[in-house]
């Protein structure tokens, strides 16, 4: 059966994790382009909070208390959606947690804890979901990461919750297409985002941890993810450097570990007091998009290329025309050639991936 998608405006779309960073820029942005929403997170305080900001708004927005790791909650998402709006076309499996630590010191019990929220959150969410989007139709979205295809040194159990992700989704995505089910299936990897990530993670190092640059605004993941709700697509990556990484990680594993090890442990060490705001055992009710990243955060030029294809078809025309001046007689290539001191200097323009 064909997928067919919906535009935003006509859409109900559940998000989990939807109290802070990626998922609350979604839930924003969303509602902006007229979704109307179903948001669920552990923060019952801040998703109170936010759902009062949306309703100011003008939009239709309802929420849920829920822990994903736990299958009924995650029942009790679609039971609301169903009984607040008649049901959902989008559901985005964004809810995760984290833990900085070297792999042999981190405990079991923190170990599945992120893998009962990261997981088995997505397991749960993909299942409940797909009860009703295979009768009606409609997108599910998996929020995977970078480390769904890398390892990240000082957050393996995290590495390894994501790479779970990543397998699940592909196998579902394959399962559901041979079915016919009207089911679009997508994996989003972010690379790093400035979120309370790393503040909310459970940290076993002896300073702050902070993100790896070059680091991504949480609003190119929220534009990823309402991308996949109305396009059919099979997975999308945030940032150029998150593509880049993945590629070369694939076509040079053994190099990319020598490049990458010391540079992630290095740089995962911000040197700063730890900061005791961990959110993984215990809701934040932390209603925040951005985290503590102190460098330059980025909106992502390659995410934003990669789901407006007309952009990036207008950008190589320009470059070619561009190209094509610069090898006409007289044109501004030519004139630098001859020396011409009266020339204006031409500057390569560096894009933000």
């Amino acid at each position: 059966m064909r997928v067919r998608l919906k535009k935003l405006a006509d859409q109900v779309i559940v998000i989990t994790g939807a109290s802070s960073g990626i998922g609350l820029a979604t839930a924003r942005m969303a509602g902006r382009k007229g979704a109307r929403l179903v948001l669920a997170a552990r923060s019952d305080d801040a998703l109170r909070q936010l759902v009062q900001e949306l309703r100011a708004q003008g939009v239709e927005a309802v929420h849920v208390d829920a822990d994903v790791g736990e299958e009924q909650d995650v029942r009790r998402i679609a039971q609301e959606a169903q009984r607040a709006f008649g049901g959902f076309d989008t559901w985005v499996n964004n809810a995760g947690v984290s833990v900085y630590g070297r792999s042999l010191e981190v405990s079991l019990d923190d170990m599945r804890r992120v893998f009962d929220t990261n997981f088995w959150g997505v397991v749960h969410g993909s299942r409940v979901a797909c009860e009703t989007l295979r009768r009606r139709g409609g997108a599910l979205i998996n929020v995977g990461s970078i480390v769904s295809d890398l390892a990240a040194p000082l957050q393996g159990i995290y590495s390894a919750s994501k790479h779970a992700v990543k397998g699940w989704t592909d196998a579902l995505r394959l399962e559901l297409e041979d079915e016919g089910a009207p089911v679009s299936v997508t994996l989003i990897k972010p690379g790093p985002i400035d979120t309370p990530y790393t503040q909310h993670a459970k940290n076993y190092m002896q300073d702050q941890p902070t993100h790896v640059p070059p680091v991504y605004a949480p609003e190119s993941v929220a534009e990823a993810i309402l991308h996949a709700a109305t396009r059919q697509v099979r997975d999308l990556y945030v940032g150029g450097s998150a593509r880049m990484m993945a590629s070369v990680g694939t076509m040079a594993p053994r190099a990319t570990d020598k490049v990458s090890g010391p540079m992630f442990i290095k740089g995962t060490h911000s040197g700063r007091p730890r900061d005791h705001k961990e959110a993984l055992h215990q809701a934040s009710e932390e209603l925040r998009e951005r985290g503590d990243y102190q460098g330059m955060v980025r909106r992502s030029t390659y995410t934003r290329m990669a789901i407006h294809p007309a952009l990036t078809g207008a950008l190589f025309l320009g470059a070619g025309l561009l190209m094509a001046s610069m090898r006409e007689p007289g044109g501004p290539g030519e004139a630098r050639r001859a020396g011409d001191p009266g020339a204006s200097p031409w500057t390569e323009q560096h894009m933000e991936a």
